[in-house]
């Protein structure tokens, strides 16, 4: 294992070990997010790439599997055993523990065997979209590069509730029309940044940036019609991606659950960059020409 990867396992056991001795609470994001000395809005892919689960499922798992041990061991009660599992209510945590174990609680306690567990099932759809390819394919086709971004202004239009089909692309077709009315639709940098962890993030308050770079002669008129901001100067693990969505799920996978973990470098707390290479196919999303960037420091 590599001395990197060692200092992420080391982290994230830090968690494990957190969430395991405080079962009865609940947890932020935030709070499991500075256990692990990592950002809130990268940990939960750090603790995916490290764990093979979301942060989520495994609070959750670990909740229900001392549950079961509670009900199966001891004389406590099922509100008892829901609260000391850090469920809100008996009825959370009953449907919560038929819904993982395919058995209500009140009948495995009197039985003590699960005889439907749902627990082998397929956690993650998402890896559905991933192309099948063996780590050294994929060293080879996502080849990482280190880029420092000086210091920038960028004019974005912000997309709430990204996922709803259209709106994303809409965005990206209003910002090509003004960059070429106002004749930096050529020499300038059109990118996305996700503001939000899709994992964690529900669907209709996710949101997505649609960015232009701008010049530092431009000046902005008094009715300015889109929103301005200055990214700072940032150091970037950077690859680039051609090809269907499936490909660029596979790029973005390896760059946080592969290239990451076993590199010298963890995540600086700014939002990756989604750099459109061809212009022209800004708004052809059958096949993308990306640079993939993740914000990094070192480890």
């Amino acid at each position: 294992m590599p001395p990197s990867n060692k200092i992420y396992q080391e982290r994230i056991n830090q968690v494990i070990d957190y969430v395991n001795e405080h079962l009865e609470k609940s947890f932020s994001l935030e709070e499991l997010a500075a256990v692990a000395c990592f950002s809130p809005y990268h940990f939960h892919r750090i603790f995916l790439a490290i764990t093979g689960e979301s942060i989520n499922f495994f609070t959750n798992r670990v909740r229900l599997e001392k549950a079961a041990r509670l009900l199966k061991l001891s004389t406590a009660s099922l509100s008892g055993v829901a609260m000391d599992c850090g469920f809100s209510s008996p009825s959370t945590f009953s449907r919560s523990f038929k819904q993982y174990f395919g058995i209500s609680p009140s009948v495995y306690k009197k039985k003590g065997v699960i005889e439907n567990s749902k627990i082998c099932k397929e956690l993650f759809p998402m890896k559905d979209y991933l192309v099948p390819m063996s780590d050294e394919a994929l060293k080879k086709a996502f080849p990482v590069v280190l880029k420092t971004l000086p210091q920038r202004r960028v004019a974005y239009i912000r997309v709430v509730n990204a996922y709803e089909e259209g709106l994303v692309l809409q965005a990206f077709e209003k910002m090509i029309e003004w960059a070429k009315k106002n004749n930096l639709y050529d020499t300038e940098t059109i990118f996305g940044m996700s503001i939000d962890d899709p994992m964690t993030t529900p669907k209709e308050k996710y949101r997505y940036e649609v960015c232009l770079t701008l010049p530092s002669s431009f000046k902005e008129e008094q009715d300015f019609p889109l929103a301005i901001m200055v990214m700072p100067r940032c150091k970037y693990a950077v690859t680039k991606v051609a090809g269907d969505i499936r490909v660029v799920a596979t790029a973005t996978d390896y760059l946080f659950n592969n290239w990451l973990i076993n590199s010298t470098y963890e995540p600086e707390h700014q939002h990756g960059l989604e750099i459109f290479l061809d212009k022209e196919k800004v708004c052809n999303w059958e096949y993308f020409d990306l640079e993939l960037c993740i914000p990094i420091k070192k480890l």
